[in-house]
């Protein structure tokens, strides 16, 4: 994430150590080190329940698509091509009333 080096940790430590000062440093640098790994285990929480809502949505379009087939595989429906005969004998019927009136 950030590209810290040795010499960066070194100088970070010297400062903390000045600005502390040596009887505080130790108390601080535990309730950092508490701090960043309770930051670091929420982020990990956040990432794992990210995948889990992903997963979760992934599955939820699966079945829809799913639905969607059965729904147009389902033999029950007359075919299709019927369909389009009752309705072009119906915009038929429609016209001819139209033309004779």
């Amino acid at each position: 994430m950030f590209d810290v080096g040795f010499s960066e940790l070194v100088m970070v430590g010297l400062v903390s150590l000045l600005v502390i000062g040596p009887e505080r440093l130790p108390k601080v640098a535990r309730v950092a080190g508490f701090w960043i790994g309770k930051i670091q285990q929420m982020i990990a929480n956040v990432k794992v329940e990210i995948s889990q809502e992903l997963h979760a949505e992934e599955i939820r379009q699966l079945l829809k698509e799913n639905e969607t087939m059965a729904y147009l595989n389902d033999e029950k429906k007359p075919p299709m091509g019927s369909q389009l005969d009752s309705l072009s004998a119906e915009i038929l019927q429609k016209q001819t009333k139209q033309t004779h009136e």
